[in-house]
């Protein structure tokens, strides 16, 4: 997801390496932090691999600043990303949610709509964190204090997001 966020925020508007930090952070750094250990060797990853381009301008200070922003192939691998994420990207909720924060990017409603179909049948199969003779348990069934809330949370989560993907893709598909 590291790179889809690097990827989605260069379509937006080249940045300093700081400032996109400063971003993705800001989209799921109290989740799962980024630091400057992964963020950079994913940023030379992406620039040898032709997606970035990397320009050196002068600082404010003695050190030069390095401007990130994207190729024609970074913005079309963006785009790719978009329109068939992996499996992981529809069914864990923070990568969905980065995901998301970059779907507006893909000009076709359609596609946009399909993407959304698959977190949609996701969530529309049956599924616990816990099972009893192969069946998926229910909050109300569940006499620990703990699992109970963890279910409890799961459901209403669930059901707003659920509500949520019905709003949007009738706005989607008219």
């Amino acid at each position: 997801m590291l790179e889809l966020s690097i990827l989605g925020f260069l379509y937006e508007e080249a940045l300093h390496g700081y400032e996109l930090k400063a971003r993705i952070k800001g989209l799921s750094g109290h989740i799962r932090p980024v630091s400057d250990g992964a963020l950079y060797p994913a940023i030379t990853r992406l620039t040898k691999a032709g997606l970035i381009d990397r320009r050196t301008e002068p600082g404010t200070g003695s050190a030069p600043r390095h401007t990130l922003s994207l190729t024609g192939a970074g913005r079309e691998e963006l785009l790719a990303r978009l329109r068939s994420p992996a499996e992981g990207d529809i069914t864990d909720g923070q990568r969905f949610f980065t995901l998301l924060a970059f779907l507006r990017h893909l000009p076709d409603r359609a596609e946009q709509a399909a993407v959304l179909r698959r977190r949609q049948a996701f969530l529309d199969a049956p599924a616990s964190f816990f099972y009893r003779n192969g069946e998926p348990v229910r909050a109300e069934e569940e006499p620990d204090l703990f699992r109970q809330g963890m279910l409890r949370i799961a459901r209403a989560t669930g059901t707003a997001e659920k509500e949520w993907l019905r709003e949007a893709l009738g706005s989607l598909e008219g």
